[in-house]
């Protein structure tokens, strides 16, 4: 009879506490064979046998029960045995306290739930030690483990949960300096607990009689099923085969024989499996060389017989000559490459002898370091001797009187004393201050860690503020496009909302300077955040754009651009691979950018590269003006316009900038100066700073990255890729390029500038710059997958206007409005694959040919032309002669 409050589990599917490997005492011979290792693994699981006093009137008394912890549930279940499939009741220890009475017998304790009192009593009192301190262990783990995220409004609220286990665990580690943890009883807790002797017959809890027959029968059929297949019984089910022998027993007996002849006799099996499987395993081993032998025995014949086939099938003697002079040949290449192995075989066994000497010659060394320590080992000792001897005999000083060495003697003990107590109290000193350092700790991590959700959640809700800001704007310019030059009120009201909105700046709208919008006036690279538009309605995109912008970097900054920044200060020296590919497609941080543009352009240039080139353009620059020096000067006022580094008077960039075109054109005089340019060496200053590494960089793109008449007068290689781009096009989007044909579109007329300045002129900064981060690296490939990937961000947008003109206007700005960084990229190098460089090439070699055809076609059109017009001028100046001497003779 058990005590009260013991309730059965409804199944036992239902305890995910019941661990196998804890209640499995079969496997505990393998284990403790395996190490220490293996004990110290055993010794964390919370299980043991426990005697718990229980029944009902004067009946009451204690029964051996196996108890083992849940640490998802906070649950302690217990069986009669370690091998019974389902526990008789459990403990709910979330909110039990533990009580150990100094007047109760040696290790009694008690475990007090709000709805019923579980007396408990272990082996020894080191024993119930350890029960409590675990117990009250496991219930301060449930309390502090932290709860399961909820749901966050974005990625970047998420992913803390693994770095919050890994501190509780820490905090665990540090608590238990403090605690003084009591060492795990050897053999009574444990899965080595599970080979004690089985709780007699008479334990058998009648209360719970359903569970007890069930797991009787769950013994019972496993130990059947082991006999039928001759092996013993696996799992928890093995130790049921000794418990009718047991019971059979007197009482008397020791109860421990059955446990220990039946452990022998499992590891004498399985000593003999094993060594089975060893033969078995050689065996295989034997047979596979056997048959590789005959396989390649098998080829050989039949090599043989195909040879011997076709000489005797040969029909003239000339043939047979041939077939034997090649196989004679075959025989020469043979020999030729045995040979060549016999030499490499040579030159291996040589190289083995030098490493054998040198691995000699290291071990001597290490043997002479071995010495040579020994050596010092022993001088430092006979120095330590030398110094106590004199300390406690000091050589130079006369021997005192009795008493006087005794006050000596007495004064020493004396401050020996005082030295200990001050040691003691220090040592107290450090424990408190070591308790006080722990808290504090503990304190500065959690309002750390609350810091951090803080940010987190002030970065999501700027973003929705964001959000909202763009929706009301567009909103407004949805309402002024319905309402159109209409003199209402509401007009008035409307247009005095969208003034409001244009003018409203970051801070203005606080009194107490606080930064509800965090829309600055320029990015980190100069440009406006915001370009100052003639027209009203640009303007308004513009703001919509900039909040767009502003929204995804904020939602994006934990989840994506944290982790990245992370990757790349773990990267260390920059080596081309395929993880340094992936990371310069999705973006270099800011920090980053320009050491790693260098090492990009190094690698493009190393091979034009002198040292001094650069300063010796500009020298020649200085001593006579190039012819497109004026073309130059034009163009430097016309870069980039609305960023503060080139509209500044004060500012360095436009002399950096002329002198850096000023020295490609020396250095390139092919080309000279292309309007471009000036563009693309004004995005390699704005990162790179310096005027020769911006140099380096236009070299780099111009005559190594580009083909090579791309920015020639006749600009060739550029009108290739506008025809390349529009089989793509047609390829990858063709219902897009099917409507822009219907309304007669010709997109070169807005492609050919982005792959002449690479997007410059076209997409925001946060966008260009991991454009060229990809495109220094991998070429104009890059360039053909954004043009792609913009066009399809945009294709809806597109498909909705039905009007040649309506979609001209549109696609002069569409790229403006292209927010989503993340997105862009994933459909430039996902949705676009595949997207092969061969078939790139081959596209370019067509469409040149018909290019370079169409031009000569114009160019003989172009001279029978001038040769048509040459001989009527001709004719007309013969016509004129004729009739001015017959006037004469007149």
């Amino acid at each position: 009879m058990e005590g009260a409050g013991e309730n059965a589990p409804e199944s036992s599917s239902s305890v995910p506490g019941s661990d196998e490997s804890a209640r499995d005492p079969q496997a505990l011979p393998v284990e403790e064979e395996s190490g220490d290792c293996a004990r110290s693994l055993e010794a964390k699981k919370l299980c043991g046998y426990l005697s718990k006093f229980g029944g009902k009137g004067p009946i009451r008394s204690w029964k051996s029960r196996w108890f083992f912890y849940d640490e998802r549930k906070c649950q302690l279940y217990y069986s009669r045995t370690a091998q019974d499939a389902n526990p008789l009741d459990s403990i709910d220890l979330s909110s039990a306290v533990f009580d150990c009475k100094a007047d109760a017998e040696e290790g009694i304790f008690e475990i007090k739930t709000p709805s019923r009192v579980m007396t408990l009593k272990a082996a020894t009192k080191q024993v119930m030690l350890y029960w409590l301190q675990q117990l009250q262990m496991k219930r301060w783990e449930f309390h502090n483990s932290p709860p399961a995220p909820p749901a966050a409004p974005d990625a970047a609220l998420a992913g803390n949960g693994p770095a919050l286990h890994l501190e509780l665990g820490q905090e665990e580690a540090e608590l238990e300096e403090f605690l003084c943890p009591v060492k795990t009883p050897p053999g009574l807790v444990g899965v080595a607990a599970a080979l004690q002797p089985f709780p007699a017959l008479q334990n058998i809890s009648l209360k719970h009689l359903g569970t007890e027959i069930q797991n009787t029968m769950h013994n019972i059929r496993g130990n059947k099923q082991a006999q039928a297949t001759g092996h013993e019984p696996p799992g928890e089910d093995s130790p049921q085969s000794g418990e009718p022998q047991r019971e059979e027993q007197p009482l008397a007996s020791d109860p421990t024989t059955p446990g220990i002849t039946w452990n022998r006799t499992a590891q004498e099996k399985v000593a003999a499996l094993e060594q089975q499987v060893l033969m078995l395993t050689k065996e295989l081993k034997s047979q596979k060389e056997l048959v590789k032998i005959l396989h390649k025995a098998l080829e050989a014949a039949q090599q043989e017989k195909r040879a011997s086939f076709a000489y005797l099938a040969a029909a003239e003697d000339k043939d047979r000559l041939e077939l034997v002079r090649h196989k004679v040949r075959q025989i020469a290449e043979l020999g030729r490459r045995v040979e060549a192995l016999e030499q490499e075989r040579e030159s291996l066994a040589h190289t083995a002898s030098l490493r054998e000497q040198e691995v000699q010659e290291l071990q001597q060394h290490v043997q002479l370091l071995m010495d040579k320590n020994q050596a010092k080992q022993q001088v430092i000792c006979k120095l330590s001797e030398k110094v106590t001897q004199d300390f406690t005999h000091p050589p130079d000083q006369s021997p005192l009187p009795p008493d006087a060495a005794d006050r000596d003697f007495l004064s020493q003990q004396e401050k020996i004393e005082h030295l200990k107590d001050d040691m003691e109290a220090y040592r107290t000193q450090n424990r408190f201050l070591n308790s006080e350092i722990h808290q504090v700790t503990k304190i500065w991590r959690k309002v750390a860690e609350k810091e951090k959700a803080l940010l987190t959640k002030c970065a999501y809700l700027q973003a929705r503020n964001c959000q909202v800001e763009s929706k009301y704007l567009a909103g407004l310019r949805r309402l002024q496009e319905a309402l159109g030059d209409e003199t209402s009120e509401c007009s008035e009201l409307l247009r005095q909302l969208v003034q409001e909105a244009l003018q409203w700046e970051a801070g203005e709208a606080s009194s107490d300077s606080i930064e509800l919008n965090p829309i600055s006036k320029y990015d980190e690279y100069g440009f406006l955040t915001v370009p100052d538009y003639e027209v009203e309605d640009l303007k308004l995109l513009a703001k919509i754009q900039a909040l767009e912008v502003r929204s995804h970097h904020l939602l994006g900054l934990e989840a994506v651009d944290r982790p990245l920044r992370e990757r790349w200060a773990a990267l260390g020296e920059l080596v081309p691979s395929a993880e340094l590919k992936q990371l310069l497609r999705a973006g270099v941080p800011r920090e980053h950018r320009p050491r790693v543009w260098r090492w990009l352009v190094h690698l493009r240039v190393q091979h034009l590269h002198t040292p001094g080139c650069y300063q010796e353009l500009l020298s020649r620059g200085r001593a006579r003006e190039h012819p497109a020096a004026r073309q130059i000067e034009l163009d430097l006022n016309r870069t980039f316009p609305n960023n503060k580094h080139f509209t500044c008077p004060t500012s360095s960039f436009p002399d950096k900038l002329r002198r850096v075109l000023l020295a490609f054109s020396w250095q390139n005089p092919t080309i000279g100066y292309c309007q471009g340019l000036n563009r693309l060496a004004a995005i390699a200053l704005l990162v790179l700073e310096e005027e020769e590494s911006a140099f380096w960089c236009l070299v780099a793109i111009v005559e190594t990255i580009m083909p090579t008449d791309y920015y020639s007068n006749t600009l060739t290689a550029s009108q290739v890729d506008q025809r390349v781009l529009q089989d793509l096009l047609s390829e990858k989007l063709p219902r897009l390029m099917a409507h822009l044909g219907q309304h007669h579109v010709d997109l070169s007329l807005i492609t050919f500038n982005w792959f002449l300045v690479v997007f410059a002129d076209s997409l925001i900064s946060n966008i260009l710059l991991r454009v060229w981060d990809a495109f220094l690296y991998e070429g104009t490939k890059v360039v053909f997958r954004y043009a792609l990937a913009v066009f399809k961000y945009n294709e809806k947008e597109i498909l909705r206007l039905h009007n040649g003109l309506e979609i001209y206007q549109y696609l002069r700005f569409f790229t403006k409005t292209i927010s989503n960084s993340r997105k862009l990229m994933n459909i430039a190098f996902n949705d676009m694959n595949p997207f092969r460089m061969k078939q790139l090439q081959q596209l370019r070699m067509v469409h040149r040919e018909r290019l370079e055809a169409e031009l000569r076609e114009l160019e003989q059109l172009k001279a029978e032309y001038m040769e048509r017009r040459t001989s009527q001028r001709r004719a007309m100046s013969e016509g004129c002669a004729s009739e001015d001497e017959v006037e004469g003779e007149a």
